[in-house]
């Protein structure tokens, strides 16, 4: 990213702890994306070919630390890193910024990335409260993401970049082809949430293509693809807002027209039958991928059981979470459940022709 990379440059130019040819050390070349179960909140993180990490939002704050510690053994762990580079809040709900603050006191982070702060948020009485805690964090020091932007990433050879497509309520230029898809748009009354404000971005890894649109909802999903469709479609999609019905507009789902989808649900929060079955009516759909087993659902309503991160309930989760690997050259990617599932192999959709 443009603004990241300078921002890194800063750093390493004033004695920076984390070199980028430090952070290449050991790694493949490939781009990894692990979704992890905080059950029903969302937690992602991307680590580059070179090693930079980028977690987008990071689950609830309670529970004696569940979802940190899920993180944590996901960066140090699975990912073998031991800071985080880029924090990326999508929205000032809890259950996607709860652990900036834990996470900052336990590991370096390097920089802070939000919509942009608001004066108060009428949803949550506890908002001043749980902000001065991310603002101790940050150290007031956040950066603005701004729906237009686009970064670019050392990666190796490999073109790897970033474009936010919705922030704040405002979306890209609606350009691209017409989304023939449009005329479906059933508005529904205006959210005046702070899901609506949600940062959404477009992840482009040679010819792989990733999005992910944190809890935007109907009405700005609608705004961002018609009458045309800025975005195209993609190769992975991550289930916009824990798979509620009150997100994931057909309008919008079918224009993307994802391969492949991964749903950060949680037990009895998200994964609607109304969403599924917009998921299911995607011409390109191979697979969808589900954090948890809907258990308010009866089998036939959601993804197979072999697609399905963690069956039980939450008391008894184990916290299994999915994980993609895109190939160094960006022609194909696989989709595997823990750190021993089954890899699903998938060609990006780009190479194919």
């Amino acid at each position: 990213m443009r603004r990241w990379i300078q921002t890194l440059s800063l750093i390493l130019l004033v004695g920076g702890s984390f070199p980028l040819s430090l952070q290449a050390e050991g790694k493949d070349g490939t781009l990894d994306i692990y979704f992890i179960d905080v059950e029903g909140g969302a937690a992602t993180l991307i680590v580059t070919p070179v090693g930079e990490s980028i977690l987008i939002d990071s689950g609830y704050p309670d529970y004696n630390g569940r979802d940190r510690d899920r993180i944590l053994e996901t960066l140090k762990d699975q990912a073998g890193l031991d800071h985080i580079d880029h924090a990326v809040v999508t929205h000032w709900h809890l259950d996607h910024y709860g652990n900036h603050a834990a996470l900052a006191a336990l590991i370096p982070i390097h920089n802070f990335w939000d919509r942009g702060i608001p004066d108060a948020l009428q949803e949550d009485k506890k908002f001043d409260e749980r902000i001065a805690n991310y603002r101790a964090a940050s150290q007031n020091k956040s950066k603005t993401l701004r729906a237009g932007e686009t970064f670019d990433f050392d990666s190796n050879g490999t073109p790897l970049k970033i474009t936010i497509v919705s922030a704040s309520r405002e979306v890209i230029e609606n350009t691209g082809k017409p989304n023939p898809f449009a005329s479906e748009h059933k508005p529904k009354p205006v959210d005046k949430s702070d899901n609506a404000s949600s940062v959404g971005f477009l992840l482009e890894f040679g010819d792989f293509r990733f999005l992910c649109c944190g809890d935007l909802t109907w009405n700005i999903e609608a705004k961002l693809v018609t009458p045309n469709n800025p975005i195209g479609q993609v190769d992975l999609f991550m289930v916009t807002h824990h798979g509620l019905s009150a997100s994931n507009n057909p309008v919008f789902v079918k224009a993307i027209d994802p391969v492949v989808a991964v749903m950060c649900n949680g037990p009895t929060k998200g994964g609607h039958a109304e969403t599924i079955a917009t998921l299911k009516a995607c011409k390109s759909l191979k697979h969808l991928y589900q954090l948890h087993r809907n258990v308010t659902l009866g089998a036939d309503e959601q993804t197979p059981a072999e697609f399905i991160a963690n069956s039980e309930p939450t008391v008894n989760c184990e916290g299994i979470g999915v994980k993609a690997t895109v190939a160094a050259d960006g022609t194909s990617y696989t989709v595997q459940i823990g750190q021993a599932g089954t890899r699903n192999e998938y060609e990006s959709r780009s190479s194919k022709h």
